[in-house]
């Protein structure tokens, strides 16, 4: 029996243990940052309000920033030149910077203005939003943030949510409003004094808008019931409150009977895909009480009241039925201080970041919260529900950073 022979191996070969190759953070980036002004939707917001804007420039960024942007909100150009922000004139300019920061969704009037492999960071308005816009976009190889997309450590929206606790709180106040003399109302007082029955109010929707809604109803001394047909919502709605609310599902004939006695009802379910359904029909809007108001804080989605139709903070109301509707879809921008503030707290700190951490490309990387807010990367669409409403091609981001480190 022949033993076995032993493999001759070559000299030349050694084996040696290599280096480890690591990740070598890059050193911090100096941002150039262009906010225009906004002409369309009736938008009153800017995205950075001075104070952020000087943390930024005292960071070594560069802002930009379109004369007269923060008008509708009271912030004057003098305020943002004292921030350290530049004044600019020429609109084209603005549209220049690599970073772009609009506080309204992109529209296809502006897509010649755009540069190629320009980031903008703005809203993600679906009904606004075409096929020529996402292929022009393509076409520059522009990265897109969306807004409502953003999120934080706590894996929530941060944006969407101030938005929402604007928009409930609001609500109540804008229901008082029409409820007066002044505004062809009842004459009745949101809330309740002693030796009179407290205001009725109806809120369909147990979310973030509902509970502040609630929260400021009950702080006016108003009678509040809810509805929802998520009892974990309702149920945390009052945990969250530390008191013991009306509460009840979604059912057709309460729903209808509580909505006869009613001063006020709040419509403010949401919806993660497509329309917000239909809850309360045009035969229960014609049961309600003649005066009483309608605020249909879901009609950027469609609205859950049969007879919704969306409004303008111009002309915000109309009469159906002796019922006033309020529905404006942003009514955000109505309090637009308020809400330039509460965009610029969520951003500020995120531009900082990409700073530190050597750019967008840098962050994008390291931060999967960011990543949730992209839907187009350097021309490749990377959500799937838009890429499946245009019928586009989608790319998924992990893949393409992947393939680019």
């Amino acid at each position: 029996m022949s033993k076995p022979k032993i493999p001759i191996i070559d000299p030349s070969i050694r084996f040696e243990t290599q280096e480890e190759t690591l990740y070598v953070k890059p050193k911090g980036a100096r941002l150039c940052i262009g906010i225009p002004k906004e002409t369309d939707f009736l938008e009153n917001r800017v995205a950075l309000i001075p104070e952020a804007v000087n943390v930024l420039v005292n960071n070594g960024h560069e802002v930009l920033i379109e004369s007269k942007a923060g008008e509708g909100c009271q912030y004057s150009d003098k305020d943002f030149s004292e921030a350290g922000a530049q004044i600019v004139y020429d609109r084209e300019k603005v549209y220049q910077c690599p970073i772009l920061i609009k506080s309204a969704p992109i529209l296809e009037a502006e897509l010649s203005l755009f540069s190629y492999g320009q980031i903008i960071l703005s809203p993600l308005h679906h009904a606004s939003l075409t096929k020529r816009t996402l292929e022009e976009l393509s076409r520059k190889k522009i990265t897109t943030i969306a807004f409502e997309h953003l999120k934080d450590n706590s894996g929530t929206y941060p944006i969407v949510r101030t938005m929402s606790e604007i928009a409930g709180s609001a609500s109540m106040l804008i229901a008082g409003q029409y409820l007066a003399c002044s505004n062809s109302g009842k004459g009745v007082l949101l809330g309740g004094i002693s030796g009179i029955p407290p205001t009725k109010v109806i809120i369909i929707g147990a979310g973030v808008v509902g509970e502040y809604a609630v929260r400021t109803a009950l702080a006016l001394g108003a009678s509040v019931k809810i509805f929802d047909n998520n009892v974990y919502r309702l149920k945390r709605l009052q945990n969250n409150l530390g008191v013991r609310l009306w509460t009840s599902v979604i059912e057709p004939n309460i729903l209808a009977k509580q909505l006869k006695t009613c001063e006020v009802a709040v419509g403010a379910l949401s919806s993660e895909n497509g329309r917000t359904p239909i809850i309360v029909t045009e035969e229960m809007v014609a049961r309600m009480r003649p005066g009483s108001v309608i605020i249909d804080v879901s009609i950027d989605r469609g609205g859950c009241f049969e007879t919704s139709v969306p409004t303008t903070l111009q002309h915000p109301v109309y009469t159906k039925h002796n019922v006033v509707h309020y529905c404006v879809p942003n009514i955000t921008s109505g309090f637009a201080r308020t809400a330039s503030q509460a965009i610029s707290n969520v951003l500020m700190p995120m531009l900082i970041e990409i700073g530190d951490e050597g750019g967008f490309d840098s962050m994008i990387w390291a931060d999967i919260n960011l990543r949730s807010g992209v839907y187009m990367y350097k021309g490749y669409l990377t959500n799937f529900y838009i890429s499946e409403r245009f019928y586009l091609k989608y790319t998924d981001l992990n893949l393409l950073i992947a393939s680019k480190r």
